[in-house]
């Protein structure tokens, strides 16, 4: 025993005695020791008023229940009720419960769960079990941190979290919207025409349902005139994480990456890649293209808008649409000249290769369906699967069958190391056509490549070759020809290819997508982009950049080519000034233009230039608000057109826990509602630019991704003087389509020097804590009762608490000075009546 000369505060340290068994025994064993702490060192009047109970023994928490957010090695859980209680061999210690449910949240492996023994007829963990896990509980930033051996938990990787883990998040209302106006007058003919258009998803969230219905609608008058409001899909889905399977019910796209995707009402069950780890993840379409003026673009799939957004001037690159997507695109570019292009693209699969030992599959039924909601042909069953049968390997292949339509397809996928990977496919389609009375039989062949040529700076990001005989039909292609006479285009040939490459010491990028297709009872459809660009200094101009992309478009009836030249260059801190020319059939254009990042929020554009019809100038502006996110655009075009257009993108989320509206999500997709815990404009962000909360503390981020370990914060840069956050990072790993919940502590209001009596004229002891009405600790009573207040709002209730109790009560004056910060506080500390009365030390769910 250690013992110090004056006045002395005893504190313990309870020693553990462990044994640990190896080949040969070897005993551990710390005995129990008495420390005593020499007051004598604190630079205290009073010695003998000095509260440091809260202190008095290392990592002892009094007995009760407290909400924490558990941090388990590098990541963190939820906020809940975490019970501290005095095991029986020693009350004099405190012992956290672990559990069954934050057991099962822990992600310790399966074949671990049966042997693990329980304490307190089974609620809480016998940590004793495994050996090496720590636990340790910090009231000051009511945290729990355990620390397990990685050998006891499933796999995890950077950002990814195991499934135990995955949050369903909570119950809410959704709405994402997507609404653009626009108003346009054609000199020439002086007509008027004036168009709103939209899409987007409504629903609700039941513990792991997702229930959801699309919609989208277009208004016009002038030359668009007419009114439609459709509600395009009804569908469910869940998660099922212990198959890697997403369940979804109602209307559907067949997604597959053997057979064409086509409409159907039914019920489908496929892996889910988005559950693998984000290295093992998979391949998302990619829509580009060049808009002559500022443009609207829609990307729609059977008749079905899949996304829409607003473009400037020049080439355009979509690559944030949904990797469920599949099969054949339809993209409509709207011009503000009142020009229209459209195009076709094929969404490439990459080769079909399975992880060794790993079975993917997907399954579905029910009957083709329309936009109309009206079913077409007779029942129809699907089943698909790749199989890795080792490190080279994998098999896949499936069958489609019903009553007037068969088809099955098998293939072979190879890795060839560092030549890429390679798949090659077979389909056998047999199709009833019920006007021509006949079976149609035919074979299709396809063949994919990919390869990534790190050391060459380049990337094969797909090439594929199709043939199909006359007589083959895909099933979507089938039902064109039973149900819509008008519609015809049986494929014969399709070439694909997305080719990227860097040349490092010219600097110089290059770009090439280039898809062809023909068909055995119409023209073919080609369509290629190139790109090239170059960054390079030029005297005193540095980062210059200097870009060509050329297009061509053709169907057999007409050819839509031309070429795009950018050079632009920094300007100020902020801005580029560049210099553009378009070259097309109809016309040329030169321009002069000028963008400039106000802030993280807000950026715009400028330009003006000439054309063949005479001047021309255009500009837009972009915000990225809390509540939406905002553009405008406008153009005119000498002796030929005026167009002014406004788009918003956002939504609004509801829950029991509050809500908020917020920007926009992908349609019905993954959110994350923070709640600053009342207090307003608290600055939160996901990956992306910051939100403020709302009026009612509660803000919602969209930026994020499912089945990923999510991090939001706050961003403590603009986090105003009147606000202090005791805990600023909060994670969540997101179950596609939760609504997540996650709460942050926000002390808010001024920062004051105060001095705080007693009724009877002394003070507080020293250590003593001051709490406010929402229970946080806001100040440490010091020598003569002086303290450091922060969370100061006038006419607040605080109280002081020692001994482990409220002892008396604090009441700020309803009047504050202006200048806090010069100013000392002198507060009276009144008796506390009894209903006042508050226990516990810490925010308590009870014992």
């Amino acid at each position: 025993m250690l013992a110090f000369k004056g006045g002395a505060y005893r504190f313990q340290l309870l020693g553990v005695c462990i044994v640990l068994f190896f080949s040969q025994s070897v005993a551990v064993c710390a005995t129990t020791e008495e420390f005593q702490f020499n007051t004598d060192v604190l630079d205290v009047n009073d010695r003998e008023n000095i509260d440091l109970g809260r202190f008095s023994r290392s990592n002892y928490i009094m007995p009760g229940t407290y909400g924490m957010v558990v941090h388990v090695n590098q990541s963190d859980l939820p906020e809940m009720p975490i019970e501290f209680y005095s095991p029986e061999f020693n009350p004099q210690e405190s012992q956290v419960c672990l559990s069954p449910e934050l057991v099962k949240l822990l992600g310790l492996k399966e074949s671990l769960m049966p042997s693990l023994s329980w304490l307190r007829d089974g609620k809480c963990l016998d940590i004793r079990t495994l050996k090496g896990i720590e636990a340790r509980g910090d009231l000051a930033s009511s945290s729990l941190y355990l620390s397990i051996p990685q050998a006891y938990l499933e796999y995890t990787a950077d950002n990814w979290e195991p499934p135990s883990r995955w949050d369903d998040g909570i119950f809410g209302l959704l709405l994402d919207y997507n609404l653009y106006a626009q108003t346009q007058k054609n000199v020439s003919s002086g007509q008027n025409s004036h168009t709103l258009s939209g899409n987007g998803t409504t629903g609700t969230n039941l513990q792991s349902w997702r229930l959801r219905a699309d919609w989208q609608s277009i208004m016009g008058s002038g030359g668009r005139a007419g009114r439609k409001l459709e509600w395009s899909r009804y569908y469910a889905y869940r998660a099922l994480p212990k198959l890697g399977a997403k369940l979804t019910l109602g209307e559907d796209y067949l997604s597959s990456g053997v057979f064409d995707s086509f409409r159907f009402t039914g019920a489908s069950l496929r892996s889910d890649d988005n559950m693998l780890p984000p290295n093992l993840r998979g391949y998302a379409p990619e829509v580009v293209g060049v808009a002559r003026t500022n443009a609207k673009v829609i990307i729609s799939q059977q008749g079905r808008v899949l996304y829409q957004t607003q473009v400037a001037t020049g080439p355009f690159r979509i690559q944030d649409i949904n990797d469920a997507v599949s099969g054949q695109l339809n993209v409509r570019v709207e011009e503000q000249d009142g020009s229209v292009q459209e195009f076709t693209m094929n969404t490439a699969n990459i080769p079909y290769l399975t992880r060794p030992g790993m079975v993917r599959y997907k399954l579905a039924a029910g009957r083709p369906s329309d936009l109309e909601h009206r079913t077409q042909g007779s029942l129809f069953g699907i089943g698909e699967f790749s199989w890795g049968i080792n490190n080279g390997w994998s098999l896949y292949g499936g069958a489609l069958g019903g009553s007037d339509y068969n088809a099955m397809s098998l293939g072979l996928g190879r890795d060839l190391l560092w030549l890429g990977a390679l798949s090659f496919d077979v389909t056998q389609s047999w199709a009833q056509m019920p006007i021509e009375n006949r079976t149609l039989s035919g074979s299709s062949y396809k063949l994919s490549y990919s390869k990534s040529f790190e050391e060459y700076d380049s990337q094969i990001a797909f090439a594929g070759y199709r043939f199909s005989q006359e007589d083959f039909m895909s099933m979507s292609e089938y039902l064109d020809m039973s149900f819509d006479a008008s519609r015809r285009g049986k494929s014969k040939e399709m070439y694909t290819i997305s080719f990227n490459k860097h040349f490092r010491d010219s600097g110089l990028s290059a770009y090439l997508n280039y898809d062809h297709q023909s068909y055995w009872d119409r023209s073919a459809n080609d369509r290629y982009q190139l790109s090239l660009s170059r960054y390079f200094d030029l005297g005193r101009f540095r980062n210059l950049n200097l870009s060509l992309t050329a297009f061509s478009s053709s169907d057999g009836a007409r050819t839509d080519d031309g070429m795009y030249l950018s050079l632009s260059m920094p300007w100020g801190n902020s801005g580029t000034l560049s210099y553009n020319s378009t070259l097309n059939r109809n016309d040329n254009t030169n321009s002069v233009g000028y963008y400039n990042r106000i802030d993280d929020r807000s950026n715009y554009q400028i330009n003006a230039g000439n054309s063949r019809s005479g001047l021309n100038m255009s500009g837009n502006y972009t915000h990225y608000g809390d509540i939406a996110t905002v553009s405008t655009n406008a153009s005119y075009g000498a002796n030929s057109y005026r167009a002014f257009g406004v788009s918003t993108q956002g939504g609004m989320t509801l829950t029991a826990e509050g809500g908020a509206l917020h920007r926009s999500s992908f349609g019905g997709g993954t959110r994350l509602l923070l709640d600053t815990g009342g207090v307003a404009n608290i600055p939160v962000r996901g990956y992306g630019s910051s939100t403020r909360s709302n009026r009612w503390g509660k803000a919602v981020v969209v930026d994020v991704n499912n089945y990923y370990r999510n991090r939001a914060s706050i961003n403590l840069n603009e986090l105003g003087d009147k606000a202090e956050a005791t805990n600023s990072v909060v994670q969540a790993t997101l179950t596609e389509g939760a609504i997540g919940y996650r709460k942050f502590d926000i002390i808010s209001g001024d920062k004051a020097m105060a001095i705080i009596k007693l009724a009877d004229g002394g003070e507080p002891p020293f250590g003593a804590t001051v709490i406010n009405s929402r229970e946080q600790e806001v100040g440490i009573i010091n020598d003569s009762g002086s303290v450091y207040l922060s969370g100061i709002n006038a006419g607040a209730r605080m109280t002081v608490h020692w001994n482990g109790q409220a002892q008396c009560e604090v009441l700020l004056p309803q009047l504050l000075p202006e200048d806090l910060l010069m100013n000392t506080l002198l507060l009276p500390c009144h008796e506390l009546s009894s209903k006042n009365e508050i226990q516990p030390d810490t925010k308590s769910y009870g014992n």
